[in-house]
């Protein structure tokens, strides 16, 4: 039982690292068009992202691929600012409904990048576990309650700046995407491969 309580607590506070605040950017920007009455849409492809994450993650931990760090470093930001920009061209449109495979596809991909640019360290901590399946598993339930919560977090947030302070929508999700491709340019220059 140590063991469940470890791991799930290192996927939780991986999401929930502000320290390395991308997996919180992109939660950000996959929720801001959304609201309480698209809860199912949202549990759906934050459940897709935490797939695509752990699938990365399985891949690397059994040594099925082997990544260039600093390439996927540069990917993760490059992920966040597509959807970012993604959200701001298509604000109020409606898009989010009529592209529902697509955006399943993308979350799903982009899972798989941001699981690979945590998968060395993982592969690490998991290197002297007895069973690595389970404390992948323990790990994803841990990534997927911290995400649950940043998910809640905007919901609310954006409940309230849209019903008590009458912003309306589309200028919610432009202005929120707009700070999120503020803060991702920066770590594109850091994680810069070349």
């Amino acid at each position: 039982m140590d063991q469940f309580w470890f791991y799930l607590k290192q996927g939780f506070t991986h999401v929930l690292d502000f320290s390395a605040y991308d997996h919180i950017l992109f939660l950000i920007i996959l929720t801001v068009p959304y609201t309480f009455k698209d809860w199912k849409r949202v549990f759906w492809l934050v459940t897709v992202f935490t797939i695509g994450h752990t699938l990365s993650l399985i891949l690397s931990t059994y040594g099925v691929v082997r990544v260039n760090a600093g390439l996927v470093e540069f990917l993760i930001p490059i992920t966040i600012l597509i959807a970012a920009i993604f959200n701001v061209f298509v604000a109020g449109k409606g898009a989010r409904k009529e592209k529902y495979g697509l955006i399943f596809f993308v979350t799903l991909f982009f899972g798989l990048i941001h699981g690979l640019g945590f998968s060395n360290y993982f592969r690490t901590m998991v290197s002297n576990t007895h069973n690595k399946f389970l404390s992948l598993i323990e790990f994803a339930l841990g990534v997927e309650l911290a995400q649950v919560v940043i998910v809640l977090f905007v919901l609310i947030v954006g409940f309230i700046i849209q019903s008590i302070f009458r912003f309306n929508k589309k200028d919610w999700i432009t202005v929120i995407s707009s700070i999120v491709i503020g803060l991702v340019i920066p770590m594109i220059g850091r994680t810069w491969p070349y």
